[in-house]
């Protein structure tokens, strides 16, 4: 069985079971049922931040770092799909080759599918396949979106926003969402000019910035190309990771992602019952009668899940 392959290390089995989630194949129930309870124990780090920030680079310094204390790491890194080719480009495998051959790590690159917000819709479900192959340590590295790429927050345990200077305003990039997210801030090409600036104001939002019940997001430095700040932003993380087990964050988040997650299955399996074949469909029909102005919206959605 996939399920049992994959748990043993065999990456081609775990490779097949994430593009059974990319697809949307029937066989995922099953299998979902199989990995459920041998989920639970990965800690998900998310990585978010405007296209140039560097969060390739950081990924692939994390990987580093937590390979050499001995973890087992993957690398969930979504990019945008070509509106023309339906394709992606994969870079982050490029930026990565250094962890081709190592069996310890693995990097799976899933397009975004035209899905806003930075992730694939598919994300989820693949980071439980991920969870149950028995990795320690999951980054999830998104799309470069701007200031709506937020939803990694609702999937990730802690959420990295990556900064940079010399790409424009800084925080005028981030503060609409983005400030909210995270977790720990990490100014990246810290040896170019104007990261100090970059730090100085993060400091100065964040002093007017509520209480999360003892955590205050960090600020890390880090030269990612070279390797530099890499240790202290390890060090970071596992603070925060030791704050979300004593304060009971760590639950909350985990509850509110499977929330989210049975929701949103849920309304996608309603949305195909509802629309039918098209052409056929009772919700077509409700379609035509409301672009008519025979009826409004509110009474055909009534009409529509009262049958």
């Amino acid at each position: 069985m996939l399920v049992g392959a994959a748990r043993s290390g065999d990456a081609r089995s775990l490779a097949r079971l994430v593009s059974l989630v990319e697809n949307g194949s029937p066989e995922l129930r099953p299998v979902m049922r199989a990995v459920a309870p041998h989920t639970g124990n990965a800690r998900v780090i998310g990585l978010t931040g405007s296209p140039g920030v560097g969060k390739s680079t950081v990924t692939d310094q994390l990987v580093r770092a937590y390979r050499a204390a001995g973890l087992r790491v993957s690398v969930l890194a979504v990019d945008p799909t070509s509106p023309f080719s339906g394709g992606a480009l994969l870079g982050d495998r490029v930026r990565m080759q250094d962890h081709a051959t190592d069996s310890g790590v693995f990097i799976r690159s899933m397009a975004s599918r035209g899905h806003l917000g930075g992730l694939s819709w598919s994300a989820p479900q693949a980071l439980h396949i991920l969870d149950a192959a028995g990795f320690d340590v999951i980054c999830v590295e998104t799309v470069g979106v701007g200031q709506a790429e937020v939803e990694v927050a609702g999937l990730a345990d802690t959420t990295l926003v990556v900064l940079a200077p010399g790409l424009g305003d800084s925080i005028q990039t981030a503060k609409a969402g983005i400030l909210e997210i995270a977790d720990v801030f990490v100014v990246n090409k810290s040896d170019r000019p104007g990261a100090n600036d970059v730090s100085r104001d993060l400091r100065s939002m964040l002093a007017m910035a509520p209480d999360r019940r003892g955590w205050r997001p960090p600020i890390v430095l880090t030269a990612a190309s070279a390797g530099t700040g890499v240790d202290e932003l390890v060090a970071r993380v596992a603070e925060h990771w030791e704050w979300l087990g004593e304060s009971g964050v760590l639950r909350e988040r985990r509850v509110a992602r499977a929330r989210e997650e049975v929701s949103a299955i849920a309304v996608a399996d309603i949305r195909r019952r509802l629309g039918g074949l098209p052409g056929e469909s009772r919700l077509d029909e409700l379609a035509e009668l409301v672009a008519t102005g025979k009826l409004d919206p509110y009474s055909a959605a009534d009409d529509l899940l009262a049958g």
